[in-house]
């Protein structure tokens, strides 16, 4: 185990952006010039304000509660300094990076906490409990929709817990096929583990590089290779949590008929109801063969109807994604190639030779008879380069003056393309004006039997107010996603953003049932203030 605050498998990220600073990308000044005119605005350059410029509030600690912090952790792991607590002052969302780059870095924590192991991150909420001081559970950074934001709610002092040191391979059973990783552990960490066993876990979301285990499982996530492997609530066989009342241990067996699944409980409960400290998850064998294909559609409505066909078959893609016209077009051009017309779907098998090529020759019968063309695997090799630095380019936009932002949902095949239409055109209806044009790119990434995900991509002009502009297309869009049959979140999870939404979704009656769980779990209520639980007034 890590005994330092050093992040083991990625450097520390951009206070301002996403990910690695030196990988900040250089924005062409025709591709700059030639979004101007798609937008039809002029484009005025936003730079991030110096580092040294960013108004950061006192911490408010007692010397009390930080002794009886330090007393825990050590006095080395218990940080102050302006630097961390802006490095953990919110997750990495549009309006998060927008008020950071106009140096609002409030609020921020007045401390940053990083246990060593479960039984320190128990210790810790006890003291915050009995200290009253709200608790942020931190683990790479990157949720997009205020998961992470330091709220105090009505406590005197917040502080972020980050679980970077709880980062280890616990257990491994090769016989069941399942490992025990701690919370901390990255992705690429968690792969890297399992890979010096011959075994992968294989999920990979687009946050893969920074994201934890313990993230993954707090916020129910999804990963390219879902139509495969499932999502990550589906790989997870155990879990432990610390809680301010105790450790919640839940799961292990196989299967089990003793009374309701806990584990459902805490997976999707993005700290509000305990801390996720390790994971047991099934694990797989890395595989022998992997083999990508792109398909072109004359349509989004034939693309989206052939994957349809495909996840209701009994042999279906380990990953599958269907873009829309737009979509393909913008990724055409960034990528410097020719756009075809329709749209493009782009597709990966996996598994043995024998899988791979049986699997793969019944997908070509299917989509050939959906109206599909085979285009080879080119242009998956162009997605899958570009997979993990897609971020960088949303930074970039910012600090040339355009709003790029991403939303997502999901919904049963029958009601698919029209909330599709819907959504796509409240976003249309909420950016276009005088402040320029907008484009609405989405793609179908997540595929079951009775309906799939729409993930929606966003580009406009900042304008005067980019932070009110995207705040009025956001709320226009989520309204448009609950009267027309979505979810409002698929992936992203429900933090702030989707937490005024959720009420409607789930009914009163569940919202109740959430908040008497919490008050059994955190009866002073310091887990993740403001998140996730509805408030008896929504």
């Amino acid at each position: 185990m890590a005994d330092d605050t050093t992040p083991r498998t990625a450097p520390e990220m951009s206070w301002f952006a996403w990910g690695d600073p030196d990988r900040a990308r250089e924005l062409d000044p025709g591709l700059r010039d030639l979004i101007a005119q798609v937008l039809r605005a002029r484009l005025t350059e936003r730079p991030p304000v110096p580092e040294e410029a960013v108004e950061l509030a006192p911490p408010v600690l007692t010397g009390r509660a930080r002794a009886a912090l330090a007393a825990v952790v050590g006095d080395d792991h218990v940080r102050t300094d302006d630097a961390t607590r802006l490095r953990h002052a919110g997750g990495k969302s549009t309006p998060d990076l927008l008020l950071r780059r106009s140096g609002a870095a409030d609020p921020a924590p007045d401390a940053v906490l990083y246990p060593a192991d479960h039984d320190e991150v128990q210790a810790l909420l006890e003291v915050c409990s009995a200290e009253r001081i709200a608790v942020v559970p931190f683990g790479g950074g990157t949720s997009v929709v205020g998961g992470l934001t330091p709220l105090r709610g009505r406590f005197g002092s917040v502080v972020a817990l980050d679980l970077r040191r709880l980062d280890r391979l616990v257990s491994l059973d090769p016989t069941s096929m399942t490992a025990v990783l701690g919370a901390g552990v990255r992705g690429p960490a968690a792969e890297a583990l399992l890979a010096e066993h011959g075994l992968m876990l294989g999920h990979l979301p687009q946050s893969h590089e920074y994201a934890t285990i313990g993230g993954y499982a707090a916020t129910r996530s999804s990963g390219q290779a879902s139509s495969g492997y499932g999502r990550f609530e589906d790989m997870v066989v155990s879990l432990r949590a610390a809680t301010p009342r105790g450790t919640l241990e839940a799961g292990g067996a196989p299967a089990s008929a003793a009374g309701p699944d806990l584990r459902r409980l805490l997976l999707g409960s993005e700290g509000t109801l305990g801390v996720i400290t390790e994971v047991g998850v099934r694990v797989r064998p890395i595989p022998e063969a992997v083999l990508d294909e792109a398909w072109s559609f004359p349509d989004f409505v034939t693309g989206v109807d052939a994957l349809r066909t495909l996840a209701q078959s009994d042999t279906r893609p380990t990953m599958a994604r269907v873009l829309d016209e737009s979509e393909t077009f913008v990724g055409a051009a960034l990528g410097g190639h020719e756009a075809r017309p329709g749209c493009q779907a782009v597709l990966g098998f996996e598994g043995t030779d024998a899988e791979v090529t049986a699997r793969s020759a019944v997908v070509r019968e299917v989509l050939s008879r959906a109206g599909g063309t085979l285009l080879g695997a080119g242009p998956v090799a162009h997605w899958r380069e570009n997979r993990f630095s897609s971020p960088y380019l949303r930074d970039t936009l910012l600090s040339a003056g355009v709003l790029a932002e991403t939303l997502e949902t999901a919904a049963s095949w029958t009601d698919l393309l029209p909330l599709y239409s819907a959504v796509t055109g409240a976003l249309t209806g909420a950016l276009e004006g005088d402040e320029g044009g907008v484009v609405v790119m989405c793609h179908v990434s997540h595929t079951y039997p009775t309906g799939a995900s729409l993930y929606f991509t966003v580009a406009t002009a900042a304008g005067e107010d980019p932070l009110t502009r995207w705040e009025g297309a956001k709320r226009a869009a989520s309204d448009a996603i609950v009267a027309n049959g979505g979810t409002i979140t698929h992936h992203h999870a429900v933090g702030t953003d989707h937490r005024p939404w959720l009420a409607a979704e789930i009914g009163p009656l569940g919202a109740e049932v959430l908040r008497a769980v919490k008050a059994a779990l955190d009866p002073e209520g310091v887990l993740n203030p403001g998140k996730l639980i509805p408030d008896a007034r929504d």
